[in-house]
């Protein structure tokens, strides 16, 4: 279903099984792409992409969008799932937001050569805009510490540092395995600007 559009590019929702089998092998591309770079420099198969893909599109009320362009390209996705479902973020904030009321944005990737068109900030927003608010009171996610950009967005957008950690080990693109710092932000969805 289309959500909106962008000059040439087009936010769509993923709900049909159709859907999710029709988006797999660009959004598999594109996740790859897009970890493979700055700041994450992750290396990710063809295989482990997809099974994210598989993971989140089968979440129970998950959001999942692609930002398209053209009829096979994702230069872009955004997907959130209810905190509960991914168990070791739930566990990390355990007692600090209401876990069962709590929304995950999970995942938020844009091609390099279309950042900075407003692509990130419109597949948040719509995310945001599309939660389920008499379920979910809080909603939240997790940046990487050397990804200013993407905290300087999400900051404008209301969220907030939780002064929270996680470490996350990942297979970089050189070969090895290193961790990356991550911290979480927050925000209460009463307060979500559906305008921002």
């Amino acid at each position: 279903m289309v959500i909106t559009e962008l000059d040439d590019i087009t936010i769509q929702r993923i709900e049909t099984p159709e859907e999710v089998a029709r988006w797999r092998a660009a959004f598999t591309g594109a996740y790859q792409t897009i970890f493979s770079g700055f700041p994450y420099f992750e290396r990710f198969y063809p295989s482990e992409a997809e099974g994210v893909y598989r993971k989140l599109t089968s979440t129970p009320n998950q959001i999942t969008l692609i930002a398209t362009r053209g009829e096979s390209s994702v230069v872009g996705f955004g997907v959130g799932i209810p905190l509960r479902y991914h168990s070791a973020v739930a566990q990390e904030l355990d007692g600090l937001v209401p876990i069962r009321h709590a929304f995950y944005l999970a995942e938020l990737g844009v091609l390099p050569e279309y950042r900075g068109r407003r692509v990130g900030r419109t597949l948040v927003r719509e995310r945001l805009r599309l939660i389920d608010r008499g379920t979910f009171s809080h909603v939240l996610l997790r940046v990487s510490t050397n990804n200013t950009p993407s905290s300087e967005m999400y900051r404008a957008m209301g969220f907030e540092d939780m002064g929270v950690y996680m470490d996350v080990n990942a297979m970089r693109t050189n070969g090895r395995v290193s961790s990356d710092r991550r911290f979480f932000m927050s925000r209460v969805l009463s307060q979500v600007d559906l305008e921002d």
